[in-house]
């Protein structure tokens, strides 16, 4: 019973924060300091060191697979909540660029620039989806219910993975384009 109050507990902030966070990013990524006249510095760094993390949070969700899959479920619990880390992580530096910087445009030509776009497209479409997905993982696991953990985690894992490597290969063929 307190299990199931616990996850009926957390549904609603499930919700809002499904809801929100692709909201709230949609709105920054459409504000730029710079433009509305603040005296800001682009914040051109930061590309790199967020792709970087995309990397650590796969390497991260690929680990803690292979942690419990091996029987070591505090390692396993460790790491998943080192990647939800990262990617918080990833998603403040990514607004944060955003709102300091240009957009970069993509420059290649030919059948490169529809591989980037697909990437880029089923990203972000993928990056919003991952959301709710690791919540509610996140919160069976919480609230010990290991069936239906184990049950979602089997579609929230390769979902999340894609989202972290695409993060890294869109970062990768973009860089190029970067202002510099």
């Amino acid at each position: 019973m307190e299990k199931q109050n616990l996850e009926t507990r957390y549904n609603k902030w499930i919700v809002v924060l499904s809801v929100a966070i692709p909201l709230v990013v949609a709105l920054l990524f459409g504000v730029n300091l710079r433009k509305l006249g603040y005296d800001v510095e682009p914040l051109s760094f930061l590309p790199p060191i967020y792709a970087t993390i995309n990397g650590i949070t796969a390497i991260l969700l690929v680990l803690a697979v292979i942690a419990v899959k091996n029987g070591n479920v505090k390692l396993h619990e460790n790491l998943m909540k080192t990647a939800i880390g990262c990617s918080v992580a990833f998603l403040a530096m990514y607004v944060a660029y955003h709102m300091t910087s240009d957009s970069t445009k993509f420059g290649g030509e030919g059948i490169i620039k529809y591989v980037y776009y697909f990437i880029l497209i089923t990203h972000i479409v993928l990056s919003v989806v991952i959301i709710p997905l690791v919540l509610i993982t996140y919160v069976r696991a919480l609230a010990q219910v290991f069936d239906k953990h184990k049950k979602i985690a089997k579609i929230t894992f390769p979902i999340w993975l894609y989202v972290a490597v695409t993060g890294v290969v869109v970062y990768l063929m973009i860089a190029p384009y970067y202002a510099q």
